[in-house]
């Protein structure tokens, strides 16, 4: 058996150049968290120190001039094609002297680069189009590493595998979320992939912890809280972000194929990127030229016949700055400037206030690790942050701060930002919030008075000439099902047995379209909205409350317009028939879930005769409760039957329980708890997605070239494959040929993992790392690949949006398409004379664009075409170009509105840990290596790392060919390499108590159940206590030295709440272990 003793660092196998990466890995492994060098003089010059570029360079910082050595990194010709006028220096291999002792002692005049650039220019647009066009260079999405920021990987289409970009001079001043130009390096400088001989055999994703994550952090889109509402399923983030999605307990349940990497932007500025679909981004007019398809296919070959090496390159131009740019949210780093300034003054004996220089500058330290440090010139902060500097308020870092990148030239080896201003302390709950919409580019503004002048005055009553040109269904048995919180009711349900036996199930939608006119002032608001915000205590509606709180929610007791599609389906869940249209309704009922499950379970009295004070609902009209509960449970039966026949039909679902938060009277947590949906949350949702297929059906085939649908495509196979060797390994058999044998596969491995139910959660946050991002898109824009129009999770060919107009502005495009093909229709059959006289419950005998068989006879005629473009214009339906924007549109406000409920329930868990100052756990290993562990905590639905190489006083030994971990207490330091200031502190990693506290029972501040999170147990000051004290009550054992560790074990921890004030929030996990020897 091979041993790895690992005193250090850890040897690794590396090719060509990876060594001098990976100690360049090793030494920012845990800048954000390491204090920088104060800033020193040389020769009357302002120096900081210096910035590693991620191949051995660094460049030095100088007031108001930057300097740097401009190199080929790895020997590359950096030169654009055909342009031999640059010649570019050698690599200049130089240490710099430690800031401190500059200046102070009779050292060596510090070397200083003699040379100008630190990068290499972006090539001109002339260059970049020729190359594109021949292929020598691809446009892609620059996405970086969230772990580890000199790494990025850009997604070339086509290409199974990510190009990763290292190092700051390879990246070439690209930034989150730009969109670029790159150029693949030859095959001999292509890196090892990751776990591909790795020390570790643990196969990915469960991998080799030596490496880290490889591709940016992925995150789902979110809701108010019911899972039907993003019924093409939001999938759980726990790739490599450690928060996945919370919800509400209410059937916010986690789903696939919501799974978003970047996407695009519109005409706001965003939190992430530009306008395409995905990560991968076609090569516009040049896609499909011959020259392009050879270049990906030389690449495709490469990697089949080297598949462990990974494809490398490097960035030549930025063609699109991200959005990213100008929605900066940091900490200055004022500290060390103001006690360089101090020491000047007393130099000068200068006692007065500091004087601020036009030249001086201070760092600032974006909270989003995957943006890189920036420099900001003190003249140009806002006057109250100068005026707190000139009387030396040290206090300025704990702000967070507003910034936007206004230059990143050659000669500058960080970009040069610009302070817009304060949000606040960081560990204030209000500033985070901000800072999260700010950086999100979340219009939080009230509505314009202009704007709210144009809503009908209350009270409204439905227009009779609406009346008379719609279905009147305000006799029928209608209800909604919502969360019992929920003011915006945008969905109701009803349901028949028609004299067959069959059942005449109703989905009855708002008709938002009727009071949202395109191009009208709300229009236009809501376009640029895009979507509701919800940030658990509040919202950020996409249209003013007065619409979607009164006059278009399905409010109980009063007439309402509505969009309704009936759906006639039999015993087998066949759907044999359907009718869509516009009506008039009148809810008899506001059920919550909780009720309405109730009802499932029988619990809820059917006979009650006083409705109102048994708990019930109040009803309106003739209906009695008895009506409602027969319906529900009809409902019920045939949701089961749908649901049945469409997993067999090929559908895939990942399921896993959401925390979800308790506030106090403030809007602070207190508390958290675990929830998954209920049959009723599955009830709505099954309906809604059969509704969203329907109307989708029917754009798709009424205007194929003007319809807006949602696709989600296959999963990334190389993930999959990953995967599937994982399972294959601890014995769990996994079939991912299709979607239906994936569930299949999963279904039964759940059944097999019964009793351990963590370990099937970490299965289903694995098992959705592969998928891909779901996403608008325009049917014209797509025409000439309607293979890729299907969605995967779902397994249909084509897919919507259409339950959610409320909260969602494409469900109104989408509304307004249905109903152009609805008077299209009428349009064409009076065209023929043969328009037929409706009723409610007549059976529409002669329908041709909305019927559920689609006469393209009719469509294509001649008659057809006018009435369905006559059709169109009237209701505003956009042509293909104005509809592929406002889908990439869409696709970022969706993405950006996602990241705001992540952050915020991010916000909300930290608040938490930092009300109870620690929290013990059980927690299961994920992956496992010499270098550092992945960890789940189910009881937060995270995960974490804990790294424990360069540690003062603990011994690491890897065994390779069991991957198992031993760690161990050192009697005495061990040599190391490197300077002290790389060890940390045992108590970095591990919380390490004596047993003889483990037992002491103090009593004094209550248990602190397992179960929970909340501020139950500890609320003391002083630390000795709070730790004995927790220690008694934990229910959670700690482990002892020498700790063993295999891949899935359980381990205790400890999690704790890291930064707010001195840095960006996070949540800190340690090893909980016990030792007479500390």
């Amino acid at each position: 058996m091979r041993r790895v003793l690992v005193q250090q660092s850890v040897v690794e196998p590396n090719c060509e150049g990876d060594k001098e990466k990976k100690k360049k890995r090793r030494s920012n492994r845990r800048s954000k968290q390491s204090t920088p060098p104060p800033p020193t003089s040389v020769n009357g010059l302002h120096v900081e120190a210096p910035e590693c570029l991620g191949d051995g360079r660094t460049c030095n910082h100088v007031t108001a001039s930057l300097s740097s050595s401009s190199t080929k990194q790895h020997g590359w010709d950096m030169r654009p094609p055909n342009e031999h006028a640059l010649d570019l220096c050698p690599p200049i291999e130089h240490e710099l002297t430690r800031a401190s002792d500059v200046g102070f002692s009779s050292m060596p005049t510090m070397r200083i680069c003699e040379q100008k650039k630190c990068f290499d220019p972006h090539w001109s647009m002339e260059v970049v189009n020729e190359a594109l066009k021949k292929g020598d260079a691809f446009k892609v999405l620059f996405r970086v590493n969230a772990h580890n920021r000199l790494e990025a990987y850009c997604k070339i289409d086509g290409v199974p595998t990510d190009v990763l970009i290292s190092g700051i001079a390879a990246q070439n001043r690209a930034v989150e979320g730009d969109i670029v130009v790159l150029k693949v390096d030859p095959l001999s400088l292509w890196t090892r992939m990751k776990g591909s001989t790795g020390i570790s055999n643990n196969p990915a994703p469960v991998e080799d912890c030596n490496s880290l994550l490889e591709d940016g952090e992925i995150a789902s889109d979110n809701s108010k809280g019911k899972s039907k509402v993003d019924a093409d399923y939001k999938c759980a983030r726990y790739r490599s972000c450690p928060y996945p999605e919370k919800g509400s307990c209410y059937g916010e349940g986690t789903f696939v194929g919501e799974t978003v990497h970047l996407e695009p932007s519109g005409p706001a500025s965003c939190n992430l990127v530009h306008p395409a679909a995905s990560d991968s981004l076609h090569v516009g007019s040049f896609n499909g030229q011959s020259e392009v398809v050879k270049a990906v296919g030389r690449i495709c070959s490469s990697i089949s016949t080297f598949p462990s090496k990974r494809p490398t390159g490097r960035i030549v131009s930025i063609i699109e700055r991200s959005p990213r740019r100008d929605a900066i949210v940091g900490h200055l780093n004022v500290k060390n400037w103001l006690s360089y300034h101090e020491f000047c003054r007393k130099e000068t004996k200068n006692r007065n206030s500091l004087t601020l220089s036009d030249s001086a500058y201070i760092h600032l330290t974006p909270t989003d690790p995957k943006l890189p440090k920036m420099m900001v010139f003190v003249k140009g902060l806002p006057d109250c942050i100068k005026k707190r500097l000139e009387k030396g308020d040290s206090t300025v870092e704990m702000e967070l701060v507003a910034a936007r990148i206004y230059e990143w030239d050659e000669e500058s080896s960080v970009p040069l930002a610009h302070v817009l201003h304060i949000f606040g302390r960081g560990s204030e709950v209000e500033a985070q919030i901000n800072a999260i919409l700010f950086e999100n580019a979340i219009r939080s503004s009230e509505f314009s008075p202009e704007l709210l002048s144009s809503i009908p005055h209350i009270p409204w009553e439905v227009p009779s000439e609406e009346v008379q040109s719609r279905r009147d269904l305000r006799n029928l048995c209608i209800f909604t099902i919502d969360p019992s919180t929920a003011i915006e009711l945008d969905d109701a349900l009803s349901i028949e047995k028609l004299s067959n036996g069959n059942f005449r199930v109703g989905v009855h939608i708002a008709d938002v379209s009727f009071f949202i006119l395109p191009d009208t002032a709300i229009d236009k608001e809501a376009r640029v909205r895009s979507t509701s915000v919800y940030l658990s205590q509040y919202k950020l509606p996409m249209l003013p409350p007065m619409f979607s709180e009164n006059l278009c929610s399905l409010n109980p007791g009063v007439d309402r317009l509505a969009f309704s599609i009936f759906v006639d389906i039999n015993y087998a869940g066949d759907v044999v028939d359907h009718w869509i249209g516009r009506s008039v309704i009148q809810s008899c009922c506001k059920l919550s879930y909780k009720q309405a499950q109730d009802i499932i379970d029988e619990i809820s009295n059917v006979d009650s005769s006083n409705i109102t004070e048994n708990g019930n609902p109040q009803l309106y009209g003739h209906f009695k409760w008895p009506d409602i509960v027969r319906s529900v449970k009809s409902l019920h039966e045939i949701s089961k039957i749908l649901k049945e026949k469409r997993f067999s039909d090929g559908a895939l679902r990942l399921e896993s329980s959401k925390v979800v938060y308790l506030f106090d009277d403030h809007g602070i947590p207190y508390d958290s708890m675990l929830c998954g949906q209920k049959e009723s949350n599955f009830l709505v949702e099954e309906f809604m997605l059969l509704a969203n297929r329907t109307a989708a059906g029917i754009i798709s085939r009424a205007f194929p070239d003007s319809a807006l649908l949602r696709r989600h495509p296959e999963p990334n196979m190389r993930k999959l494959r990953e995967f599937e060797a994982f399972c294959c390994k601890h014995g769990l058999e996994l079939d991912t040929s299709s979607s239906g044998r994936f569930n299949q596969s999963l279904e039964q491995i759940r059944e097999k993992l019964k009793n351990d139910t963590v370990l099937f959660d970490i299965l289903i946050s694995y098992a959705s790392r592969p998928m891909q991002v779901a996403t608008y898109f325009c049917s014209g824009d797509q025409k000439d690949g309607e293979n890729d129009w299907g969605h995967y999770a779902l397994a249909v060919p084509h897919y919507t949006h259409f339950t959610s107009p409320l909260r969602r502005y494409p469900d109104i495009i989408v509304h307004r398409t249905l109903a152009a093909a609805i008077e299209a229709e009428e349009l064409y059959l009076k065209y023929r004379g043969s328009l037929p006289k409706v009723s409610r419950g007549e059976k529409v005998a002669r329908r041709c664009f909305t019927c559920i068989h689609f006469d393209r006879d009719a469509a294509e005629s001649l008659e057809g075409k006018k009435a369905l473009s006559a059709a169109a214009v009237k209701h505003g339906v956009p042509c293909s170009e104005s509809l592929a924007d406002v889908a990439a549109y869409c696709n970022e406000r969706k993405q950006a509105s996602g990241h705001v409920k992540d952050a915020c329930d991010k916000l909300y868990m930290w608040v938490l840990l930092k009300k109870k100052e620690i929290l013990f756990s059980e927690a299961r290993v994920l992956g496992l290596g010499p270098r550092f562990m992945s960890i789940y905590i189910q009881k937060l639905a995270i995960e974490r790392r804990i790294y424990y190489d360069e540690v003062e006083g603990l011994t690491v030994e890897w065994l390779e060919t069991t991957s198992t971990l031993v760690l161990s207490l050192a009697n005495k330091r061990s040599s190391r390499r490197g300077g002290p200031g790389k060890w940390r502190a045992l108590e970095d990693i591990a919380f390490v108590v004596s047993p003889c506290d483990v037992k002491i029972e103090l009593g004094v501040f209550g248990g602190s159940s397992s179960e929970q999170v909340g501020d139950t147990g500890v609320a003391a000051q002083a630390s000795e206590p709070i730790c004995k004290s927790v220690i008694s009550n934990t229910g959670v054992d700690p482990g002892v030295f020498p700790l063993t560790v295999h891949l899935l074990s359980t381990i205790p921890v400890v999690l704790h709440a890291v930064g707010g004030d001195d840095g960006p929030l996070d949540i800190g996990a340690r090893l909980y272990l016990s030792s007479y020897l500390r």
